[in-house]
C-alpha cells in the first residue's frame, strides 16, 4: 500500500470511506478506550438520556477521519499533527458513517497538509472539523 506525496496532492482532492456502526464495533471500542459510558452501552442507561437509544462513541466516528488520512488520502507514511472536531449530532447502531477529508491547503516549506474533515449520516453532518498532517516528499 502506497500514500500520495506532497508534490502529486491538489487543493480540493477528497476521499471518502463508509461504515455501518454495530453494536460490536461501539462494545470494541469502548473496550479498547476504557469509555464505558452506559450511553454507549447500556440500552435501558440510554433510553432515560436525551437519545433514548445507545450511541456511539463520537471518537468512533473520529477514528474513520484517521481510517481516510491513513489509507486513503494522503494514505500510508502521513502522519498525523492536529484534529479539531465538532460533535454535531449522535450516530445510532445501524448507521451508516461516510468520513470524508478534502485537502484545503498545502504548506510547501513544510510538508504539511490541512484537510476538511467530515462524516456524514445520511447527508447529515455528525461530525466535522479540520486535520493538518504531514505528508511524505516523493525525493526524500
Amino acid at each position: 500500500m502506497k500514500g500520495i506525496h506532497f508534490e502529486d496532492l491538489t487543493v480540493g482532492q477528497s476521499a471518502d470511506l463508509t461504515r455501518v456502526v454495530t453494536a460490536a464495533d461501539i462494545e470494541s471500542f469502548a473496550e479498547v478506550s476504557g469509555d464505558t459510558n452506559p450511553v454507549h452501552l447500556d440500552a435501558e442507561y440510554a433510553k432515560t438520556t436525551t437519545f433514548q437509544e445507545r450511541i456511539a462513541h463520537g471518537m468512533l466516528s473520529a477514528a474513520y477521519i484517521s481510517a481516510v488520512l491513513g489509507t486513503r488520502l494522503p494514505g500510508p507514511g502521513a502522519i498525523y499533527l492536529n484534529q479539531s472536531l465538532r460533535f454535531r449530532r449522535p450516530v445510532r447502531i445501524g448507521d451508516a458513517v461516510t468520513a470524508r477529508v478534502t485537502v484545503q491547503t498545502l504548506d510547501e516549506r513544510r510538508g504539511h497538509v490541512t484537510l476538511a474533515t467530515v462524516c456524514l449520516v445520511d447527508g447529515k453532518t455528525v461530525v466535522d472539523g479540520e486535520a493538518v498532517v504531514m505528508v511524505p516528499r516523493r525525493s526524500a
